[in-house]
Order: C-alpha cells, then structure tokens, then sequence
C-alpha cells in the first residue's frame, strides 16, 4: 500500500488505527492516496490538546493571529490551480469549479485575517453614576468542526478561519468521501506559527468518530454542516452537554420565473443554481417555479441549453457537469429519478446513467416538468443534478408554493418588476434571496444561513460568525 496520510494531533503527525483509499469519482481506477482514520480514543487525546492549545492561542497577539491566517490564505490562493486540481480529482466538480473554491477559501482566510484587527469592544455609561461598563468578547474555547464533502473545502474553511481568528482552538473532522482536500489545508495550517493543540485534523467515520465528537462534554461549540438527520442527532447530542451548537442542513430551495422575465437570464440562472457542481449544492434550485405565461417557452429554452452540455470526468476541458460523487449518490440520483416518474412527472429530459471513457459515477442532468408541489422529488433534498419544473398561475402562487416547505436556506426571483421583486425579497420564507441571480452562490463577507429546517443557531461568514465563535463578557469598573 501506498504512503498513508497521518492524522495531527497536538502539533504532531499521528497514525491512526486503519486507513481508507480515497478514488476519483471521474475514474474509479484513479487512488489519489490513503488516509489514516482516527480511533475513537484519538478524540478525546485531541480534545485535551486543544484544551491546552487554546489557553495559549487565546493570549497570543492579534499581528500574531493576523499573520497565521493571511499566510494560509495567501498560500492557498498561490497554489489555487494546484490544489483545485486536486479538490476537482476528488470530489469530482469541474476544476474551473474546484480551482475557484480553493480561491475562495484563500479569501476567507484574508477576510477573517483583518476581522482580527476589528476586534473593537464597546464602551457603554452604566444606570449608576460613577460605574463604567464595558462588554468584550471573549473565545468561546475548544470548537468541533465536521464538514460536508460537497464544498470539502471552503465549507471547512469558513468555519475554521473564524474560529482561530478569534482565538479559539479546532477540531476539525472531514467527510470521510473528501480526505485529501482536509489533509492539504491542514498540511498547510500545520506549517504555521500555531501553539501545539491549536488546530487538530481526525480523519474517520461520522459513525464513530464524528459521534464521539458530537458527544463529548469537553468540547466548548459544534459546527456541523449536512443532512437534516444527522443534524438532528448532533443538535440532541450537544444539547445533552449544554454545548454551543451551529447547524446547516439540508434545503428545497426554488427559483421563480416570473411573467416579465428575461427568459435567457432565467435559464442561465436555472442552470447554474440546479446543475452546476453537479447540482451537489445545499444552495441548488431543484424547484423550479414558472408562471404559466411563460412556462412553455421556458422549458424549451431550457432544454436546449441542457441539450449543450457536456458530461464527463472533471479534470478534462470543456466539461460542465462532472461525476457525483460516488456510487451510493450515483444511485440515489437514479432513484429518484424513477421515483419522480412513479409519482406522475414527466421526464422532459436526461436522467439516465452515461458511460464514459473511465469509469466514473455520470448521469445526464435531468429535467422533470408537470410537477406538483405535493411530489416527494418536490419535498425533501434530492442532491443531484436534477430539477423540477412547477407551473403556477401567478407570481402571487409562485410565492405561496416557494413557500410551501419545511426547509428555507435560499431562494430566488427572476423579474424586471421593482414591486415584485421587493414583494419577493420581503415574503421569501428564507435566510437568502436572490432576484434576477442563481440561487446558488454567496459572498463571504455577510452572514449565511437559513430558517426553518435548514439552519438552527447564529449565522455563518461575514461578521456575524463572531455570535457563535466568542461569548460575551460585561465588566463593571467603580473607580477608588
């Protein structure tokens, strides 16, 4: 077997108690290396790490703190095409997509960088004549990260960056289907002016040492972005602790196209908010809600741009849709598809599983129409590249049905109406929206989230991820 990926705990890299080989989704053939999995007794050797890692970190200057962050970023963003290579090998996106994320991973890092040095505590004049108060925040300590293997990158990174920006130590847990992404950054953060214990890498199962994580009563805050289940289970595990607990999970998002669209615009955007990243985005508009005015003609236009797309392995030129990523999401797709034709739908377009020259986990992106918002494929989070058209009378339908949801993370409006669009942004039952743009893609310097089922706990990026990363404290002062 080929060299095996270490684990790193308390400054040092580790073995773990087994490894796992990590393939190319685009080429099953293609072993881009082994990867060490952490034993559970491993957790709690990290969390005593980070104990003592943080109450060193905590204490360090902010030109400190400042200069580790702006030199991962500035590394990541200097190796972009090499490591976007690697991350597009992996997961199996298209490497403009995958070289893009590692830049935009490089921005965190800058972003929260100068968020060190705007760490500005406020003075306020107390009821009591002669008392001041201040209030400060503070670290909020030892921060578990677990991290989805769809953005297995920057989704770590806009968790981590803050998290050391203001002081805290990490523990940071991978999707096991992304290792080498993980190990990468870690390589890079492990080259940096850190106290031991400060930043931790456990590769492994969710099932064991993602549980252990989730359960231990040692750790201080737990972010977790995935699925819905499994963010039930970590928010009932760190409530049992009292643990500080962020979650972002699944999402039904949909994009409405209106009667006074601009119907290029609105397939562009229908495009890259349902198929791009091979629709495995928790931002992806799987609904897709069309007045009936121009519902017809939208299908057609949208149909012939799927018409000119092209699957296949990601690292290849002119590719648009890569593999999913692997054989299990590859049957789930394929599964609802023939769920989405049982329960009535049309299959207007692709759906079916394509041979390439490797072998890979493809499949055409499919379009279905004559949908109802009643269909399952309409209620719960498909994660490929698959989109459902539902016809409505009106605008004032296509909101109600938008709606019509138990998740809420983003949504978006393709219009040329100012009062539509402000009717849109003011109804939306979601944490993000979007008029006249893809649902899918956000900015890191403002907060991101949902409501309902799809997020629970304080915002994540910009300046609101400080709500979960610090606690506050108020000092009294009464001089003499």
């Amino acid at each position: 077997m080929s060299h095996v990926h270490s684990l790193y705990i308390d400054g040092s890299w580790v073995d773990g108690q087994d490894s796992i080989a990590n393939l190319n989704p685009s080429d099953t053939s293609d072993v881009i290396g082994h990867y060490a999995q952490a034993g559970v007794d491993q957790v709690g050797v990290a969390i005593a790490a980070a104990q003592r890692g943080v109450n060193e970190w905590r204490h360090s200057g902010l030109e400190q703190r400042y200069g580790v962050l702006m030199a991962i970023g500035d590394e990541l963003i200097a190796r972009k095409d090499e490591l976007g290579r690697l991350l597009a090998r992996e997961e199996g996106k298209a490497l403009a997509e995958g070289v893009g994320e590692v830049y935009r991973s490089g921005q965190f890092f800058h972003y929260y960088a100068a968020e060190v040095l705007r760490q500005i505590d406020e003075r306020v004049d107390s009821v009591r004549p002669g008392v001041e108060v201040d209030t400060r925040r503070e670290p909020v300590g030892v921060v578990g990260i677990i991290s989805p293997w769809n953005f297995p990158m920057a989704t770590a990174v806009w968790k981590i960056a803050p998290a050391l920006a203001f002081g805290n130590a990490v523990i940071f847990k991978p999707a096991n289907l992304v290792p080498a992404s993980a190990w990468a950054l870690t390589e890079i953060i492990s080259r940096q002016a850190l106290p031991a214990g400060t930043f931790n890498l456990l590769m492994g199962p969710g099932s064991s040492v993602g549980d252990a994580l989730i359960s231990s009563p040692d750790i201080h805050a737990l972010s977790f972005t995935g699925s819905l289940d499994v963010g039930r289970r970590v928010a009932a595990a760190t409530a049992g602790n009292l643990v500080k607990c962020q979650l972002e999970m699944g999402s039904k998002n949909a994009l409405i196209v209106a009667d006074d669209a601009n119907l290029d615009l609105a397939v562009e955007a229908a495009f890259a908010g349902a198929y791009s990243g091979t629709g495995q985005k928790c931002t992806a508009s799987s609904r897709l809600i069309v007045t009936e005015a121009v519902h017809d003609a939208f299908v057609e236009k949208l149909i012939a741009k799927l018409e000119t797309i092209r699957v296949g392995h990601a690292l290849e030129d002119g590719v648009h849709i890569g593999p999913a990523v692997d054989a299990r999401q590859l049957e789930s797709n394929l599964a609802w598809i023939e769920r989405g034709k049982a329960d009535g739908a049309t299959l207007a377009f692709g759906g079916e599983r394509l041979e390439r020259a490797t072998d890979g986990f493809y499949m055409a992106p499919a379009l279905f129409v004559d949908t109802t918002n009643d269909m399952a494929i309409n209620r719960e989070e498909v994660f490929g590249p698959i989109a459902c058209v539902i016809k409505v009378r009106d605008a004032e339908e296509a909101i109600a049905t938008l709606n019509d949801t138990h998740f809420g993370l983003t949504a978006g409006i393709i219009t040329d109406s100012l009062k539509l669009a402000s009717d849109f942004k003011a109804r939306a039952e979601t944490g993000c929206v979007m008029v006249n743009l893809a649902t899918a893609g956000t900015d890191y310097h403002v907060p991101f989230g949902g409501r309902k089922n799809s997020s629970f706990g304080p915002r994540e990026q910009g300046r609101y991820a400080r709500e979960f990363y610090t606690v506050v404290k108020t000092c009294y002062v009464k001089a003499g």
